[in-house]
């Protein structure tokens, strides 16, 4: 028979039977071995897949709207890198922590939630502990987008309660962007 290289030690060898694979006994447990660990590695994560979907199906309304807000943030915290805060000009090289402030809060105006226009960056004090700032907020939005913009913003919005899947895909659309834009900073 002709020569074969063993699938274990990579040495060369003549088999004895047409479909032998490894040199020897200690080349065949460790081929078997490995089989098992790939076998073992392959079924685990098998089982955490179907944990993850599992777990997807059984998520409410309310779950998946806080990780698609989370996305959404992380995306308007990106967008906006290089800028200072909306309200207070504080630059972009402050060290303190930094938010996605909404103009109109999701409270007051729950369909603008996900509007790209009503969120910008804003420095965690002006955000949180000034209620975000919204006299200067208002002011630097106008420079920022037009004042045709903002008012729009101001005006009336029709209530929209979105549905799961469009939920999900938002959240889906917010990741890829915020990976995308990791890659280009």
């Amino acid at each position: 028979m002709k020569a074969k290289k063993c699938r274990a030690c990579k040495s060369s060898f003549t088999p004895l039977r047409p479909m032998q694979i490894a040199c020897s006994v200690p080349c065949s447990v460790k081929l078997s071995a490995e089989k098992r660990q790939r076998k073992a590695a392959q079924e685990a994560r098998e089982e955490r897949r179907s944990s993850r979907e599992a777990l997807e199906k059984v998520k409410t309304r309310g779950e998946h709207l806080r990780e698609a807000q989370a996305a959404f943030n992380a995306w308007i915290r990106l967008r906006d890198a290089g800028d200072p805060c909306i309200s207070c000009k504080r630059p972009a090289s402050w060290d303190g922590q930094w938010d996605a402030g909404h103009y109109l809060s999701r409270g007051s105006s729950p369909s603008l939630r996900f509007e790209p226009l009503n969120v910008h960056k804003q420095c965690l004090p002006c955000n949180r502990h000034q209620s975000g700032f919204l006299v200067a907020y208002r002011l630097n939005l106008i420079e920022k987008i037009g004042r045709e913009k903002v008012e729009w913003l101001e005006g009336p919005h029709e209530a929209k309660k979105l549905p799961i899947p469009e939920i999900v895909e938002l959240k889906a659309f917010y990741r890829a962007e915020v990976r995308r834009l990791k890659k280009v900073n």
